[in-house]
């Protein structure tokens, strides 16, 4: 039971950081690949920062109901 919750606790604050942080380098290649302009860049990173604020949203509302 105790290395579940280590294992839960470990996926939920390294992994997930590490996916938004691969995620952000692949929107910013993505972004450079096809020549985005600035507008369009700001919309991919605003898209993927929306994202990111929904999560850590959720987190924060679920741990002050729980």
């Amino acid at each position: 039971m105790h290395a579940e919750r280590e294992l839960t606790w470990l996926g939920l604050h390294v992994g997930i950081p590490g996916l938004i942080l691969m995620m952000t380098f692949i929107v910013g290649d993505l972004a450079y690949r096809n020549k985005a302009g600035k507008f369009g860049t700001l919309v991919l990173f605003g898209a993927l920062g929306l994202g990111v604020f929904g999560f850590v949203l959720k987190t924060v509302i679920s741990h002050y109901l729980v």
